[in-house]
């Protein structure tokens, strides 16, 4: 066999473990190995510019200048600093801006949702599922009998008792859409049928649409999710104001079908699906913001000298600039130049960072466990600290000092010592993985054939989260997440009970499924029925 060249070198077996069963979870144990720019030889065309962050994004007018007197940071400008503080940015954060700014009249489950998923924009895809369904009914062929010749026209309540029934999916767990109108003694489950029956339900989800196909787009990629997507993160990002701590990472929607934007990250547990850049706020764990990477078309403005990832830290903070925001970031953000910029702009920064990063100091190759090593240039933090492996971190916001950890060195009998900007990023950094670490238990989002259908339903778990932590802002009780759940479907339901906010009875289809939420109502409040009415077509 022909021996490779370049940096190709034969997987041991341990390299095959590691890369097939390696969890997803990015504490302060970066290895220099692991750090390393990978060849991205052989990667397809959406993966090349992730496998390098510090590649340039493609030229266009809208791109940013560096410029306002911030440089390139060089490798050679860094010195050992044995007591050094940064001087951290000089905007000094206002904490009494911070919060809920729209807060409803009465903070009910339902009514934090609605700030979120309102009732103009289920309006809207109440509008595009009805243009959609009639020009399915048009394209069928004369005298063809099917599904789509059922079709009646949805409502905007109809809609809202559709999304009640996928939220409850997400608690109810069953193999099969199908399973849910099993009349299968061991499978039965009442509820749903009081709804809708099961082909309404499926018809629903077939036409489920959210633009006007004739006038879209077809340009952008998002063009199926844009209205809608772009809809709800200007409400994530009117309703609340972050609190001082922000952290930026990435989180993978699983999607195993054809999508010319779809990644594959082998340390996430999906490892396949849409990638969304998730801006958090650390404090509440609420989800500010979100960019969904297409490859070269990806929302984000390009900052030359930043990189990819550069810039899209700077898309997302860019209306929490200037306000003295701290921001925690991996290893695929962090750069010396990014901090510099950040710095620059009034954010400070804190995060892991890999060894060979343009601008990085060079540090002592082999140190021992519990060694430490800071260098500093007048405006960061440099940190290179071995414990179980060589960690490096990059911040601007913390000193060159070791803080005791809860921990016990049982060989010395004392507390176990970290950098402090270790402890504090371990602290600070999971606010995306637990967001979807809580969604992923309860999450309403089902295998469907249309990707833009599966990030919709993600979307609006990210809603439903969001309007969880408005919830316990406003109103003080502090309740699970599934608890949240429940009463925000059982609220909604009872607005459709009492008549909604439009011409919910006007069909006679739409009677009967109210008809069906009452007797749902009726057993909550322990009241007897003498019958349970299933809708019917």
């Amino acid at each position: 066999m022909a021996s490779c060249s370049g940096k190709s070198r034969k997987l041991t077996n341990i390299d095959i473990h590691e890369l097939f069963f390696n969890s997803d979870e990015e504490d302060e144990y970066i290895t220099d190995q692991s750090s390393s720019d990978e060849s991205d030889e052989g990667l397809p065309p959406n993966l090349e510019a992730l496998g390098n962050p510090e590649a340039e994004g493609p030229s266009s007018d809208g791109d940013m200048e560096m410029g306002d007197g911030v440089e390139e940071v060089n490798s050679t400008s860094w010195w050992a600093a044995s007591d050094f503080t940064p001087p951290g940015p000089r905007v000094v954060f206002d904490e009494t801006l911070s919060g809920v700014q729209t807060p409803p009249e009465d903070p009910t489950e339902a009514q934090c949702f609605k700030l979120f998923l309102t009732e103009e924009l289920v309006e809207e895809i109440v509008e595009e599922t009805n243009r959609y369904a009639s020009v399915q009914q048009e394209m069928m062929p004369s005298g063809v009998k099917g599904k789509m010749a059922k079709w009646v026209r949805t409502t905007v309540n109809e809609m809202y008792s559709f999304l009640v029934a996928v939220l409850l999916m997400g608690i109810v767990r069953k193999s099969s859409l199908r399973d849910y109108w099993s009349t299968d003694p061991i499978l039965l489950t009442r509820f749903f049928a009081t709804l809708f029956s099961q082909d309404r339900f499926l018809l629903l989800l077939r036409c489920l649409h959210f633009v006007d196909s004739a006038s879209a787009n077809v340009n952008d990629p998002l063009h199926k999710i844009r209205n809608v997507f772009s809809a709800l993160t200007t409400s994530f990002r009117r309703v609340f104001v972050p609190h001082r701590d922000l952290c930026v990472d990435e989180s993978l929607m699983k999607w195993k079908g054809r999508l010319a934007f779809r990644q594959y990250i082998p340390s996430k547990r999906h490892r396949f699906g849409v990638k969304f850049f998730v801006l958090c706020d650390v404090l509440t764990g609420y989800v500010q913001d979100m960019i969904i990477y297409t490859g070269s078309s990806t929302d984000i403005t390009h900052f030359p000298g930043l990189g990819i990832s550069g810039s899209v830290v700077m898309t997302l903070l860019a209306p929490h600039l200037r306000k003295g925001h701290i921001l925690y970031m991996d290893n695929w953000y962090s750069s010396p130049t990014l901090f510099q910029h950040l710095l620059y702009r009034g954010t400070g920064a804190c995060g892991t960072v890999r060894a060979n990063r343009k601008g990085m100091p060079a540090f002592t190759p082999k140190m021992k466990k519990g060694e430490v090593e800071f260098q500093q240039n007048g405006s960061q933090l440099a940190v290179k600290w071995h414990d179980k492996r060589d960690v490096h971190m990059l911040t601007t916001v913390h000193s060159s000092t070791m803080s005791a950890t809860v921990r016990i060195d049982h060989a010395t009998g004392e507390r176990k010592l970290k950098p402090a900007c270790v402890l504090d990023y371990n602290k600070k950094m999971g606010a995306v993985d637990k967001a979807d670490m809580v969604n992923s238990f309860v999450e309403c989002a089902r295998k469907t054939t249309k990707w833009y259908k599966k990030v919709f339903f993600h979307l609006v778990d990210t809603a439903v989260l969001n309007g969880h932590i408005v919830h316990r802002q406003q109103s003080g009780r502090v309740i699970t997440y599934q608890e949240y759940r429940l009463n925000l479907m059982r609220q909604l339901l009872e607005a459709l009970s009492l008549g909604g906010p439009s011409n919910y009875y006007t069909r006679k289809q739409d009677q009967e499924a109210v008809q069906g939420v009452h007797v749902y109502l009726a057993s909550e409040k322990g009241e007897e029925s003498d019958q349970v009415y299933v809708c019917g077509m």
